[in-house]
């Protein structure tokens, strides 16, 4: 879909504005608003509810203006005063600035909002607020905040200074036409970004049941099974053995102390589920012990272990102590052990055994004596060879369609920007 330029722009009088079509108007958000500046509540988190009045919170709304699931209520008693209507206009003034949310009553219970998040009132009779809401999405309001940021040296833009954003406003009608088109190209665009991220949650699906199989069942679909004697383990190929994991492999417990700068891991390094290490840190400017590996070590986070945070490393270095360090025998291959261990099987029966309800962990001794069922080597080498393989064509395919998201928002951020300024007309556009 190709869109042209509005047949005739005028100079807008402001530098980071530019060019406006002829016929649109530059005015503070506040000339436009039946109120504006208007702060939210401050309450404590003893006063939530699971029911009444929806509290909005900053953290509620992501970066494309929609609240998440769940969230937390007020008694009604609280909030008066406070009550949103249709179509006012929430702007986060702290914390993640910028952030906005417009509130619609025909999608929306009752709401009100928290003491981070400044309100405005749109008057429908000068503006469109969906089309105001869509101006907070494009590249001039995000410069616009930057600026704000630069000039007042910390993360907080107040009221006033919302108030007195430059807005680009075409005629009321032309508004309309604009939320309208953005509201149907949205709807498609954000319709294909669902599809794709259902059929990469399969992809997902579909390696940790491939993994899973592997290391439990093996590769032969004709192989004889056995009776492991192991509830949770059940049958077995015939030619494997259960042995308990500290017999195949050795934890260290080895604390790093001679301060030198050294590559470090934390969980927030390891991906869930996927063995992939997104990036080494580094020791420098750490402070307390951390434990040592060595290469070919396979890390276990003993922290929520059903977050499957298992790492085959291909360094020396060391980690934070939510990690437990195993060293591999010879009675198994490091890359079958790393399999092994981040398998649904094994961290399911894993997170059977943590203790603690809110950050529940996993015991490094209980862990030891856990009984796992091992193939011979050389079967364990193909397990592993064959994953290899199998896990990195999905993983390429993963890739590829998250590149292609990445595009789409691309696109939907761009698209409002062009849009929303007057840089392409949509008039007339079927969306």
């Amino acid at each position: 879909m190709m869109l042209k330029p509005y047949p005739k722009y005028k100079a807008s009088g402001i530098q980071w504005i530019g060019e406006i079509p002829e016929g649109w108007e530059v005015r503070k958000l506040k000339h436009i608003c039946i109120k504006y500046a208007e702060y939210g509540l401050n309450i404590s988190s003893d006063k939530y509810q699971t029911e009444g009045i929806r509290f909005i919170r900053t953290t509620d709304i992501d970066d494309y203006g929609n609240l998440e699931n769940g969230g937390v209520y007020l008694n009604r008693s609280l909030c008066k005063g406070y009550t949103l209507n249709s179509g006012d206009l929430l702007i986060s003034r702290s914390g993640t600035i910028g952030r906005t949310f417009l509130f619609n009553s025909k999608k929306n219970d009752k709401a009100t909002y928290a003491g981070y998040l400044v309100r405005f009132s749109i008057n429908k009779n000068k503006a469109i607020p969906k089309y105001i809401f869509y101006f907070t999405k494009t590249n001039s309001f995000y410069g616009w905040l930057e600026i704000q940021s630069i000039e007042t040296t910390i993360e907080n833009v107040n009221g006033q200074k919302y108030a007195n954003l430059l807005l680009t406003i075409p005629p009321l009608p032309d508004q309309t036409t604009i939320a309208n088109f953005l509201d149907k190209k949205n709807a498609k665009i954000n319709s294909l970004i669902e599809k794709d991220k259902k059929l990469i949650a399969l992809l997902k699906e579909k390696r940790t049941a491939l993994i899973n199989h592997a290391v439990t069942k093996g590769l032969d679909p004709n192989v004889k099974l056995k009776d492991s004697g192991i509830a949770w383990i059940g049958e077995i190929p015939g030619g494997w053995e259960v042995i308990k994991l500290k017999f195949i492999a050795d934890e260290r417990k080895e604390k790093e102390r001679d301060g030198k700068e050294k590559p470090l891991l934390g969980l927030e390094n390891i991906e869930s589920s996927t063995t992939k290490i997104i990036e080494y840190n580094s020791t420098e400017n750490v402070e307390g012990e951390s434990l040592k590996f060595e290469k070919n070590d396979v890390l276990f986070g003993k922290l929520r272990p059903y977050l499957a945070k298992v790492a085959l490393v291909d360094r020396d270095g060391c980690c934070t102590s939510e990690l437990i360090v195993y060293k591999s025998s010879k009675k198994i291959l490091p890359k079958f052990l790393m399999y092994k261990l981040v398998s649904k099987k094994n961290i399911d029966y894993v997170n059977s055994l943590t203790y603690g309800v809110k950050m529940p962990r996993a015991d490094p001794n209980t862990l030891s004596n856990i009984k796992q069922s091992i193939p011979p080597f050389e079967e364990q080498q193909k397990i592993a060879q064959y994953l290899n393989k199998a896990t990195s064509k999905i993983d390429k395919t993963i890739q590829k369609i998250e590149e292609k998201i990445k595009l789409l928002e691309e696109y939907k951020k761009s698209l409002i920007h062009y849009v929303v300024t007057g840089k392409v007309d949509v008039r007339g556009v079927e969306a």
